[in-house]
């Protein structure tokens, strides 16, 4: 009877740790950069006249409330924690579309985009002219 209770309670052991090592897992499956997500809009917007510098801006000023952020001059990105958010994202980012003007819309994953390679040159700059030297004497 004993026998039968040890091996009871080392089953029940291994059972509650396996357990525990699956739920540790998911706990953080959900940041996981295979499903992690990153959106990017690129858009070209006509801003010739004043109505459309200010389609162009609210449309701007709406991807910027929706917590997106400047990646660089008409692309922007957000970074969502699962593919379900993501999808919120892209169906708002669509609700605000200007009527002319083209807009494309990129996901990839948090690993993709984890990919990228940047590279930030340096304008150039003019040699200074030497200032003019002065005699004393």
């Amino acid at each position: 009877m004993t026998v039968l209770k040890e091996a009871g309670v080392k089953f029940y052991t291994q059972a509650f740790h396996k357990w525990e090592e699956d739920m540790n897992e998911n706990r953080f499956s959900r940041l996981n950069q295979y499903r992690s997500m990153w959106i990017l809009v690129f858009f070209d917007l006509p801003t010739e006249t004043a109505t459309e510098r200010k389609v162009a801006t609210k449309f701007r000023k709406n991807l910027l409330d929706d917590g997106f952020a400047m990646f660089q001059f008409s692309i922007y990105m957000r970074f969502c924690a699962s593919r379900e958010n993501t999808d919120v994202h892209v169906k708002r980012t669509k609700r605000t579309l200007p009527k002319k003007g083209k807009i494309g819309i990129l996901q990839i994953t948090d690993r993709q985009f984890g990919m990228i390679e940047l590279f930030h040159g340096q304008k150039e700059i003019d040699p200074e002219t030497p200032s003019q030297q002065l005699e004393l004497f």
